[in-house]
């Protein structure tokens, strides 16, 4: 067996939807949706360093949010009881990426999380089973595992990897955390969008049905889509209080992002087909 290493440190990248259709409700509640899921080349960092008492150690916190119930540590935990694994670590997180922003944060550092542990105590299960244990922390948490920007479906865990063209994006982040129950809750949602194809999305078509909610319900969104609609097609990533327009090239997505009012915090990135996570696991030649 290869030995494994004592220390990783993997990327957990941000995920933008393109779109998000809310098209009908499961019997059990939950929202089905249609979406296309863009990985970024930009997001947080995860470090995992081996420890062998078996001991859960997160060293980085989030304000508010306990340590039990961070996405975090609850995914070594969760990973830990299902393959018996003795070990332990001592985990850091990196943030870049809001909370409440649509950019997939917290799911994208728990499938690091499982995936950069799964490796480094060599638990030895398969993606499909990652994102299996992955989907009962998140419905995002699944397509951070596969590592693959894809069309989505069902609650967001039916996904097929799709090669998109590698654009680059402007983000900004006007510092709103916008919470995904909430505007799931809301009476106004639209649940009932009709189902459309990958093809007819590059046809184009697609909208985010979330966003006339999250306008409403979070104004301070309003002025920050509004400006980015001046540079093109303004869209919200997800249910969060982020918003993004894409552009040809990294200088085209710069020049705009020089001109973000101060108050915004902002970034460019590129969209990538294969998540930056599994890139950095490939052995060097």
């Amino acid at each position: 067996m290869t030995r494994s290493p004592a220390r990783l440190v993997l990327p957990a990248p941000a995920k933008l939807n393109l779109f998000l259709h809310v098209v009908g409700r499961r019997a059990d509640g939950y929202h089905r949706l249609q979406t296309l899921f863009q990985l970024l080349d930009f997001g947080d960092t995860i470090e995992l360093q081996l420890r062998d008492d078996g001991k859960l150690l997160l060293h980085s916190d989030i304000v508010g949010v306990a340590t039990a119930d961070n996405l975090i540590y609850r995914a070594a935990r969760l990973l830990q009881g299902a393959s018996d694994s003795p070990w332990g670590a001592d985990i850091h997180c990196e943030k870049r990426l809001p909370s409440g922003g649509g950019l997939g944060g917290g799911s994208s550092d728990a499938a690091t999380t499982l995936v950069g542990l799964n490796q480094l105590w060599q638990c030895g299960l398969s993606k499909t089973e990652l994102a299996q244990l992955g989907l009962t922390l998140g419905a995002d948490v699944p397509v951070f595992v596969g590592g693959r920007s894809a069309w989505a479906e069902d609650i967001g865990e039916t996904l097929t990897p799709v090669a998109l063209p590698e654009q680059w994006f402007l983000v900004v982040d006007p510092g709103v955390q916008v919470t995904t129950a909430t505007v799931f809750a809301d009476k106004y949602l639209t649940r009932n969008t009709q189902p459309i194809t990958l093809a007819a999305f590059r046809n184009p078509g697609g909208r985010n049905d979330c966003e006339p909610v999250t306008r409403r319900l979070f104004p301070a969104v309003n002025p920050m889509l509004d400006w980015l609609e001046t540079f093109g097609t303004a869209r919200m990533t997800g249910t969060g209080g982020c918003g993004f327009v894409a552009f040809p090239s990294r200088a085209d997505a710069l020049s705009a992002g020089e001109k973000v009012p101060a108050k915004w915090r902002w970034f460019i990135a590129q969209g990538v087909n294969e998540s930056p996570l599994y890139k950095a696991l490939k052995p060097r030649e």
